[in-house]
C-alpha cells in the first residue's frame, strides 16, 4: 500500500504541490532561509483559468486579517504544460529573497486563479487544504526560519513524564522543611490544602513529603513506561509546595533533598537512559525571595529588578501579590539567569538536559535569545521548551508578534492545541476539528519542531484527563463553581469512570502516535481523578491505581520505542468524518496507519495487503472493521 502524501487540494479539483531540496514538501509550511521552494499547480481546464498568481505579503504583527501587510507582491506562476485535462503551472520562490536580507520572517499568501471575467481566490482552513471563493478568504502562512536551525534529536522518539515533586514519592534521604510547613503523615486519604471558596488566600504550605530521593527510587517504574525524559515542576528553594514562588534560584529546595539529591537523581536517571528537564520560572519570584527582600530594603541593584510604584506598591504576576514580576528588560537581571555562571548554566552543568519555560509569552525576545544561546553553549543538545497555549508560529503576545520558531528562541512548545482538539474529539466526536488542528500545526511549524512537540493531555494546570473525559459536563460546571469544598469531593461515578477510561485509551493512542512526543502527567497512567489546581495535584496513587490502564500505557511506551517511524516520520490525516479519525505516519518504507472510531457505528479501516496491529500484536490482510470505541495501529510496508 502506497503512503498517501498531503497536497493542497481544492474541492473543485485544483491541486498544488510543493517541492524543496529535491523532495516532496507538500505538507510543510516552514522552510529555511535560502531554500528554493517549487510550487506546482495542477488546474482542471474546465475551470477556465488563464493564469495563476501567488499574492504574498510580509506579516505586520497584527491579529486577524489585519496581520497581512497591504504592500503585497503578486508572483505569477509560469505555464509549463497541459494534458488537455489539466494545465500545469509552476512557481519557484527563494525564501532568502522574501526575507530581503533578514535571516527569517513570517509571510501570508493566497492563490489567485484568473479567468478573464473574474478571479477565484484560495480560502484555506488548515494551512494546507483550501476551497475556492469569489472573494478573498483565509490566507496561508509561510514561516521562514534561520538556516541551520536544529532541535535536539534525543527528544523525538521518546516519552516524557511530568512530576510534581511533593506529590510523587517519599524517598529515603535527607530533607529539611521550614518551621511553618504543615507535614502530612499519611500519603493517602488526606485532602489537599485548598481555599474554601474562590479568591480566598491559601498558604500552600501543606507537604506530603515527595522528594527527589523518591524519584530516584521510582526510576525502574518510569523505565517500565518507556519514559526517556522526566520533566520536573520547580525544584528551586521556595516557601510553597508548588515552588512557583522562587526564593533562591541558586539552591535546590531542602524539602526535596537539596543539591545532593539533585546530583544523585540526574546521575541515576542518565544511567537509566533518562534525561531531566527543569521548570524555569523566570518571569516572577516569590515575595519572600532573596531578591525581593533586597529590593524592598532599597538595594539599588535589586530594586530595578522589579516594577515598583511611587506609592510603594509593585507589579505582580497576574495581580497575585506574592508573585512580584521581574523586570527582564534590565540587562543585569537577565544576566543573572542567562549570563556566565548564571542560573541556566548552573543547572545544565549540574546535569540537567534542558528547560521548560513557564509562561513563555511573558518572557521578552532578548531574554529568550540569550537563554537559548547560553544553554547551547553549555550543552549543544540542551532543549528549550516554552509554555505557549496557541499556535506558536504566529503567536501575538502583549501586542507583539513572537518569533519562537525562527531559529534562536525555542525548540518546542507544550502542544495545548492538540489537547483541546483531542478532548473535543473524545467528548463530541469532532474528528474534523482534530484533523484540522493537527494538519495546521504540521503545516505551520518547521519539521524539526513538529518532531519534538510536547504533546500533553493533562498537566498541573488542568483538570485530570480522566475526570474531564468521564464527565465533561460536570467539569464545565465545576469551572464556574465557587465552592471549592464541593470540587474537592467530586468523583466520577462507576459508569463515568468506565466511559472516561475508554475515551482516555483512545485519546492516549493518538497522543502517542502523532508527530511530536507524548508527555504523561504523573498518575494519569493510573487513572487518577481530580478537578483543576490544586485537586489535580493529589499524591500519586501507588496503592490503588488502575492496573489495566497502566498496562495500556506500558504497551504504548514499548510501541514508540520499537518503531522508528514515530521519530521524524511524515504525517498526514487520511480520513476524518463523524467520529472516525485516521492518519498515516511514513518514514522510508516503514508505514503505520492509526485509526480510531468514536462514531455511533462500526467503521471500516481501508487497507491493501498485509498488516500487523502493533498494539495488540494481531496480523491480518485487507480492510479491518473497527467497532465503536475501538482503535488500531497498523504497520505495513510501503513501496
Amino acid at each position: 500500500m502506497l503512503p498517501v502524501y498531503s497536497t493542497e487540494i481544492a474541492k473543485n479539483g485544483v491541486i498544488i504541490k510543493k517541492q524543496y531540496d529535491g523532495k516532496a514538501a507538500d505538507t510543510l509550511g516552514a522552510f529555511p532561509c535560502g531554500a528554493k521552494v517549487v510550487f506546482t499547480a495542477q488546474v482542471p481546464r474546465t475551470l477556465g483559468t488563464c493564469a495563476v498568481v501567488m499574492r504574498i505579503a510580509r506579516d505586520n504583527g497584527a491579529y486577524g486579517e489585519e496581520r497581512v501587510d497591504p504592500s503585497y507582491r503578486d508572483l505569477p506562476f509560469e505555464f509549463t504544460s497541459t494534458n488537455w485535462i489539466y494545465d500545469i503551472y509552476t512557481l519557484t520562490i527563494n525564501t532568502a529573497d522574501l526575507c530581503g536580507g533578514d535571516e527569517s520572517g513570517l509571510f501570508y499568501y493566497e492563490y489567485l486563479f484568473l479567468r478573464g471575467a473574474d478571479t477565484l481566490f484560495s480560502d484555506t482552513y488548515d494551512n494546507l487544504n483550501f476551497n475556492l471563493s469569489s472573494k478573498e478568504g483565509r490566507f496561508f502562512r509561510l514561516l521562514v526560519y534561520e538556516k541551520g536551525f536544529k532541535t535536539p534529536s534525543w527528544l523525538g522518539g521518546g516519552v516524557m513524564y511530568q512530576i510534581f515533586p511533593d506529590r510523587f514519592c517519599r524517598g529515603k534521604g535527607r530533607t529539611k522543611y521550614a518551621p511553618d510547613a504543615e507535614r502530612v503523615k499519611k500519603w493517602n486519604g488526606v485532602e489537599v490544602q485548598h481555599a474554601h471558596f474562590r479568591g480566598e488566600a491559601v498558604k500552600n504550605n501543606q507537604f506530603f513529603g515527595g522528594n527527589l530521593w523518591g524519584i530516584i527510587e521510582k526510576l525502574p517504574y518510569l523505565a517500565s513506561l518507556g519514559v526517556s525524559v522526566i520533566y520536573l515542576n520547580p525544584i528551586f528553594a521556595a516557601k510553597s509546595n508548588h515552588k512557583y514562588d522562587t526564593a533562591d534560584y541558586m539552591k535546590v529546595d531542602d524539602g526535596f533533598g537539596g543539591e545532593a539529591a539533585f546530583k544523585k537523581l540526574v546521575d541515576a536517571a542518565h544511567a537509566a537512559g533518562i534525561k531531566v528537564v527543569l521548570d524555569g520560572v523566570f518571569n516572577h519570584t516569590g515575595d519572600e525571595s532573596t531578591y525581593f527582600d533586597a529590593a524592598r530594603a532599597n538595594d539599588e541593584k535589586y530594586r530595578d529588578w522589579y516594577y515598583f510604584h511611587e506609592d510603594g506598591g509593585y507589579e505582580s504576576w497576574w495581580g497575585i501579590s506574592i508573585l512580584p514580576k521581574l523586570r527582564l528588560s534590565n540587562p543585569d537581571c537577565r544576566d543573572y539567569f542567562t549570563g556566565e555562571g548564571g542560573v541556566i548554566e548552573k543547572y545544565l552543568l549540574a546535569g540537567a538536559d534542558g528547560w521548560r519555560l513557564d509562561v513563555a509569552d511573558e518572557l521578552p525576545d532578548e531574554f529568550l535569545f540569550e537563554l537559548r544561546e547560553r544553554a547551547r553553549a553549555v550543552n549543544k543538545d540542551a532543549v528549550v521548551i516554552g509554555e505557549v497555549w496557541e499556535n506558536a508560529a504566529e503567536k501575538v503576545a502583549y501586542s507583539k508578534r513572537r518569533s519562537y520558531f525562527r531559529g534562536k528562541q525555542l525548540d518546542s512548545v507544550m502542544n495545548y492545541p492538540l489537547r483541546v482538539a483531542l478532548i473535543d474529539y473524545a467528548t463530541n466526536r469532532n474528528s474534523a476539528h482534530l484533523a484540522n488542528t493537527l494538519t495546521e500545526l504540521y503545516a505551520s511549524y518547521p519539521p524539526q519542531v513538529s518532531n519534538v512537540l510536547m504533546n500533553i493531555i493533562g498537566t498541573h494546570d488542568t483538570e485530570r484527563i480522566l475526570s474531564l473525559l468521564g464527565d465533561r459536563e460536570a467539569v464545565e460546571i465545576a469551572r464556574h463553581e465557587q465552592d471549592n469544598d464541593k470540587l474537592a469531593a467530586m468523583r466520577l461515578s462507576d459508569e463515568g469512570r468506565a466511559w472516561g477510561k475508554k475515551l482516555l485509551t483512545v485519546a492516549s493512542v493518538i497522543q502517542y502516535t502523532v508527530f511530536g512526543f507524548p508527555c504523561v502527567y504523573y498518575g494519569d497512567e493510573l487513572g487518577m481523578e481530580g478537578m483543576g489546581d490544586p485537586f489535580c495535584r493529589r499524591p500519586m496513587a501507588w496503592d490503588f491505581g488502575d492496573e489495566e490502564l497502566l498496562a495500556h500505557y506500558r504497551t504504548l511506551g514499548e510501541m514508540r520505542k520499537s518503531e522508528g517511524v514515530f521519530d521524524g516520520g511524515d504525517f498526514r490525516v487520511t480520513r476524518a468524518d463523524g467520529g472516525y479519525f485516521e492518519f498515516v505516519r511514513t518514514k522510508g518504507k516503514s508505514c503505520i496507519k492509526v485509526a480510531a472510531n468514536l462514531s455511533c457505528d462500526a467503521q471500516s479501516c481501508k487497507m491493501d495487503g498485509a498488516w500487523t496491529d502493533i498494539y495488540n500484536k494481531k496480523r491480518g490482510k485487507g480492510d479491518l472493521e473497527l467497532g465503536v470505541g475501538e482503535f488500531c495501529v497498523l504497520k505495513y510496508r510501503g513501496q
